[in-house]
């Protein structure tokens, strides 16, 4: 029970086996303290070449220990969260709840086919929250009117995959892994009946997407479906473009209905306006605009961000993150929660590691225990403030119940498109602090680490939650040359990281502590491991090629002795 008497949203319980670990931690730091004593006590004497190898193999064992304290820091203490959904529904009800906008990003048809798209877009659409208060945008920068078709597509089915989703309570709300995972009911004609023409209509708007898709362009009877289609006409290339924003679904709309009467989620389309001779920062130049968008739309107070490439596999992930927010003596110190990435296209041995399982179970349950987990990129619900820069205060607390409605503009759909393209312009940045003290973090290319680390640095907790059942599930690599370009950019990002002004030693030196600090060198430092390890691998083996000794000769006499 919290102080004032009321039950907490979440809770928070430590690991099992903490002890166990611990004594396993004590025996290595026994073993590591051998290895110390053993190269100091028995340094060769003779012998430059010996010397320098002795020398090199006692720098990378000093690496690996010091590389290993770290870890232990990390593993130390990791806690795991439980929320209590049944307390926010009886303390918010559905005009209480906030609302909630949801980015999905892509960046190329090609690589992020459509159908793929549109299953993450329908996925969140399908929510198990007041739709009215959900607000969906698609950052597409590929710029492609392919993407932009099959969002339209996607717009007109949920107006009955929706109803059917609230139904038969649909686990998970892509309808593509819904129906690839779930049986047809047998035991219910009616449902039965129903399920089977949802799939149809679902197969059908698929093969037209993957038709035109193939196809690489747009007929000319489909382009007059929509006035969208017509900015395609200013179009020069996926790089030289201006901004095209279109609102597919207005929530504010009365007539934005599904089939049962219910109403839609909002739904926009955005294309930033990109010009070859200036930079755009990648994804994070896509949030920070649809950041800036949104808040002329819909302008909720959280937001969660995912990539296109990763459903949502659990309808009630977004009440999950409010037991966080809304709770009322701790949820005002939470600048986002971190759900884990989990994988559904993992080979059988995964042998590239690519599921990240120990990452994802236990050390960013570690970086929670010792003040929150870094920001991951995807599968994070974000307070609005914190992303555009705000520090934390302890008087900074928010009382939903008395709040006023968020969505106050009055203008039409067609007037909002035209005024938000502003925001959206490869301009509208210069000589502002987005992408320095605002929005997501420029000039890195884990753009995601460093903005959690600065979120951190300026006082802001963050919570690390891992439901019952997967929140989100995506797709990794599967193939070597795929794996080695993800890790190098990881790699390069992370260390330029620690080398920069944003070492969290430095950056983070007044607000965040020492452990949490220690935590990140986890993984800014990860890219260092590979000097000692390929000394540890290549020396050795050479040296017993030339007939060089690693170890001390009065050792060696005792073992022939033996």
């Amino acid at each position: 029970m919290g102080s004032n008497g009321y039950l907490p949203l979440f809770a928070t319980r430590p690991a099992r086996g903490l002890v166990q670990f611990r004594l396993y931690v004590a025996s290595i730091f026994v073993g590591i303290c051998f290895i110390w004593f053993f190269r100091v006590s028995y340094f060769p004497v003779e012998g430059k070449t010996e010397r320098w190898a002795w020398v090199g193999m006692f720098l990378a064992e000093l690496w690996f220990s010091f590389y290993f304290f770290i870890t232990v820091v990390v593993r130390w203490n990791p806690v795991f969260r439980y929320t209590f959904k049944n307390r926010l529904s009886s303390r918010y009800d559905e005009e209480a709840l906030p609302e909630v906008d949801i980015f999905v990003c892509t960046a190329d048809p090609g690589i992020e086919p459509p159908i793929m798209v549109i299953n993450t877009v329908l996925s969140v659409m399908a929510y198990d929250y007041p739709p009215e208060k959900l607000s969906i945008y698609l950052s597409d920068d590929g710029g492609s009117d392919l993407t932009f078709y099959a969002l339209l597509e996607a717009a007109r089915f949920s107006e009955v995959w929706l109803p059917f989703c609230r139904k038969l309570k649909v686990e998970p709300r892509s309808p593509e892994a819904y129906f690839l995972t779930t049986p047809e009911p047998v035991d219910n004609s009616v449902i039965a009946k129903e399920w089977l023409l949802i799939k149809k209509s679902y197969e059908e708007m698929k093969m037209r997407i993957e038709t035109i898709t193939k196809l690489g362009k747009i007929p000319a009877d489909i382009r007059k479906e929509h006035k969208g289609f017509r900015e395609w006409d200013f179009v020069s290339s996926r790089r030289d473009h201006q901004a095209i924003l279109q609102i597919l679904i207005d929530g504010r709309d009365p007539n934005a209905m599904d089939i049962e009467g219910k109403p839609l989620p909002t739904l926009v389309y955005l294309a930033r306006e990109k010009r070859p001779q200036y930079h755009h920062n990648f994804k994070a130049g896509a949030l920070n605009a649809l950041i800036r968008v949104s808040s002329s739309i819909s302008n909720a107070s959280f937001i969660l961000n995912v990539d296109c490439d990763m459903y949502s596999n659990n309808s009630e992930a977004i009440r999950d993150a409010l037991c966080f927010f809304l709770d009322e003596e701790k949820g005002h110190e939470i600048a986002y929660v971190q759900f884990p990435q989990s994988f559904s296209n993992l080979t059988k041995n995964d042998i590239y590691g690519s599921s990240l399982r120990i990452i994802m179970e236990l050390e960013l349950a570690g970086f929670d225990g010792n003040g929150g987990p870094c920001y991951i990129g995807t599968g994070c619900f974000h307070r609005r403030e914190t992303l555009c820069g705000m520090k934390y205060r302890k008087e900074f607390k928010i009382e939903w119940r008395t709040m006023k409605k968020h969505r106050t503009t009055k203008e039409s759909a067609s007037v909002l498109e035209e005024n938000c393209k502003a925001l959206a312009s490869f301009t509208y940045e210069e000589s502002t602090q987005w992408g320095k003290e605002v929005g997501l973090k420029y000039g890195c290319p884990v753009e995601d680490v460093l903005t959690g680390l600065s979120i951190q640095s300026r006082g802001w907790r963050s919570v690390y939650f891992t439901p019952g059942r997967k929140a989100f599930l995506g797709v990794v690599p599967t193939t070597l040359l795929q794996s080695l370009v993800q890790h190098k950019r990881w790699t390069e990002g992370d260390f330029q990281i620690f080398l920069s002004k944003h070492c969290p030693f430095v950056y983070g030196r007044e607000r965040m502590c020492l452990k949490l600090q220690l935590s990140y060198c986890l993984f800014l430092l990860w890219p260092v491991n590979c000097f000692a390890t390929l000394y540890y691998v290549i020396v050795p083996s050479f040296c017993l090629l030339k007939g060089i000794s690693l170890f001390p000769k009065g050792m060696e006499a005792q073992s022939e002795v033996g």
